[in-house]
């Protein structure tokens, strides 16, 4: 007995028209933009998932070719990062905007500024001397002001900070000629014919403590500075004396 159902073709109303034939899907090409979605449905189901996945991307592509195309993101700005895509591999080394690095500069370890000669800075900065001596007289104004109190503590140690830097500098001057007077003396016996004789440290330090020893002589303070020698040494030998154990 033959079968009542038979196969029948597309409705009258159906989205693939009159003419349209769902075997190589050649008549599906047409613009599913406008298509609703109960229209899409139907049209899935009558063509199949495969012709039906195939015009949709047909579409898509005419859609996408249409747009006008779309200018270039680092013309506009060339400081702009580049967008690089997450499916590219990043190469290892990259092409870096490079930055210029502001370095800082100090004068006394550079070598643009020189080598340092004390002679050279003692008389360049010479009139800081002045201004360190009217500084010392305001001090102690300031001390006579002030005669007891934290304040005159204060001023007390600046005062006694002060002397001792000035006495530092005076001794460094002081060696700084002895240096320059064997220099002159060395330059002399050469110019002499004789063979030039350098000295060692020992002995620069002997003549150091010789003309330290003269200078104070010559302003009395020989037995005061003796005192407090014999006192630093005597302080220093009972340190290694053994401890009694009684």
């Amino acid at each position: 007995m033959p079968r009542a159902r038979s196969r029948a073709g597309p409705a009258a109303g159906s989205p693939l028209g009159a003419g349209d034939s769902g075997d190589d899907g050649g008549g599906l090409r047409k613009d599913t933009s406008n298509m609703s979605f109960e229209e899409l449905l139907e049209l899935q189901s009558q063509a199949g998932t495969k012709a039906y996945k195939q015009l949709v991307a047909g579409s898509s592509t005419k859609k996408q070719g249409s747009r006008p195309p779309v200018q270039n993101a680092c013309v506009a700005d060339k400081h702009r990062p580049l967008e690089m895509s997450a499916k590219v591999r990043v190469p290892f080394l990259r092409q870096v905007v490079s930055i210029s690095k502001k370095v800082a500069r100090d004068p006394r370890f550079d070598d643009l500024s020189g080598e340092y000669n004390p002679e050279v800075f003692d008389k360049t900065y010479q009139f800081l001397n002045d201004i360190r001596a009217k500084e010392k007289e305001l001090v102690k104004k300031q001390l006579k002001k002030h005669r007891s109190g934290e304040k005159h503590e204060k001023l007390q140690q600046l005062l006694q900070r002060m002397e001792q830097q000035e006495m530092a500098q005076q001794e460094r001057k002081r060696q700084q000629e002895l240096r320059l007077a064997l220099k002159q003396e060395r330059r002399a016996q050469a110019q002499q014919g004789h063979r030039p004789y350098f000295l060692k440290k020992s002995e620069q330090r002997q003549l150091v403590l010789a003309e330290k020893f003269k200078e104070l002589k010559r302003s009395k303070k020989l037995d005061s500075f003796l005192s407090r020698k014999r006192r630093r040494n005597a302080g220093k030998d009972r340190r290694h004396l053994p401890l009694n154990k009684d």
